[in-house]
């Protein structure tokens, strides 16, 4: 896939000049920008946007012979920023038709190659600081940050001057990378969703967010999202460095891989040479006729999946904090049923000795003996766990839950403390997480979800 920059078809207005910073946005464009809308032409950029967090703008060049695609359609798609371009001024994230520059001057010549050789051009873009919230406090600010994004964009693409498509997500949904929901939405728009109307093996995405550790010539990148993007898409993926400079391309393992994860935890439960069962956990047995028991895990470690496969057919009942709120609420309703004789499964993080010293006093109280289901699953798996959940909830989440901030497990991993023996527990069983489900859940787990640099 790699070429080298073909020359242009026509000059790149305007040239290079000597100042770094120089803006590439041309006094036409500008003085378009500005112009009342009775003097301007009929406008080539039409935006809409799609369950109110995805923006789309379609750009149509009239100056420029329409392509004659046949089926299967190579695709080329592209980040938007430090990709194709980046700011000419000290703010890092300013929107206006004249605060940017190209990544590198190569760039329109390079897109407009493309488009002539039959590929459609797209550019599928995180844009988590434009705002589509119909909320009246902030209104004001958010219609000036969506009106800037789109003007920065059309003359962007009226530089170009060929016709391509942005999708830009503005929420944490299906949508965001490196979840696939924007190139599912420009396979819809351009009736390619077909099995086969991508020629996959010649399409590619382009995007910084690489995962690539900082060097004295670039700062580290600030996730995986672009390089995973591409991956859950099975394309081809390139850093900016790599297409439009020829760079070499540099050696990348993922932190972490779920496609790894499942292979080593089932290989790591077949029986070696010499041995007879396989390593995994004895199955949890209730011990007394009453129990109470407490989980303790990161969220997104399995905790309720463990209690409904394991603990409800046991006959313990449930009590979970997501639902009940509060702590005091939680301590009032596990009274209710060990009056009522029942055993008990505490269903909530319980990440400090502090903590599970409250469900300790609890169990001496109503003289039943106490145990720990420790769940071991480390913060990036969970966190994976979680979005899968989130973003898939006809499929996998039967209890509809919603995604969860990075400061919840932010806040466990800052309390955790190993559960011990000496706090007053039987026994301590531990939970490795392993994926379970359909091949149809197994291949949407598989898929990244969450992406950054390091754990």
């Amino acid at each position: 896939m790699k070429r080298s920059a073909p020359q242009p078809d026509r000059p790149i207005s305007p040239p290079p000049v000597k100042r770094k910073l120089e803006s590439t946005t041309t006094n036409k464009a500008v003085a378009s920008f500005f112009k009342p809308a009775s003097q301007k032409e009929p406008e080539k950029l039409t935006w809409r946007t799609v369950e109110k967090t995805l923006i789309v703008g379609r750009y149509d060049a009239s100056n420029v012979p329409p392509q004659t695609r046949t089926l299967p359609v190579k695709i080329a798609a592209f980040d938007l920023d430090d990709t194709l371009i980046v700011p000419n001024t000290g703010n890092r994230w300013a929107r206006t038709p004249t605060s940017w520059r190209w990544w590198d001057q190569s760039i329109p010549g390079r897109l407009r190659s493309l488009y002539n050789e039959g590929y459609l051009i797209i550019v599928l873009s995180n844009q988590g600081n434009v705002s589509l919230k119909d909320n009246p406090k902030t209104l004001q600010k958010d219609t000036a940050s969506l009106a800037n994004l789109k003007a920065q964009v059309s003359t962007i693409f009226r530089q170009l001057d060929v016709p391509l498509s942005i999708y830009a997500a503005t929420g944490q949904d299906r949508y965001r990378k490196p979840r696939t929901g924007m190139w599912e939405e420009m396979l819809q728009n351009y009736d390619l969703h077909m099995e086969g109307a991508v020629d996959m093996a010649a399409s590619f995405y382009v995007g910084d967010a690489a995962g690539r550790a900082k060097t004295d010539k670039r700062r580290k990148d600030h996730s995986t999202s672009d390089r995973d993007l591409a991956a859950n898409i099975g394309i081809n993926f390139y850093t900016p460095e790599e297409f439009f400079l020829n760079a070499t391309a540099e050696q990348y393992d993922h932190v972490f891989e779920p496609t790894r994860y499942i292979e080593n935890r089932q290989s790591s439960q077949l029986p070696s040479a010499g041995q007879q069962t396989a390593t995994v956990s004895a199955p949890f047995t209730k011990n007394s006729p009453q129990e109470l028991v407490i989980s303790c895990g990161s969220p997104g470690a399995g905790k309720s999946t463990f209690y409904w496969d394991v603990l409800q057919p046991l006959g313990y009942e449930r009590v979970n904090q997501d639902i009940l709120k509060t702590r005091e609420k939680c301590i009032k309703k596990a009274k209710e049923l060990l009056d009522a004789g029942l055993s008990v499964a505490i269903d909530n993080t319980n990440a400090d000795v502090e903590t599970r010293a409250h469900w300790v006093r609890l169990a001496r109280e109503y003289n039943v003996p106490i145990r720990c289901v420790h769940f071991t699953a480390p913060t990036r798996l969970a966190e994976h766990n979680d979005a899968v959940r989130a973003m898939n909830p006809d499929t996998m989440n039967p209890e509809k839950r919603t995604l969860l901030p990075g400061i919840a497990f932010a806040s466990f991993v800052k309390r955790y403390q190993e559960p011990t023996l000496a706090e007053g527990f039987q026994d301590i069983y531990k939970v490795d997480f392993e994926f379970k489900g359909t091949e149809e859940q197994k291949k949407l787990w598989s898929r990244y979800w969450v992406s950054k640099f390091s754990t």
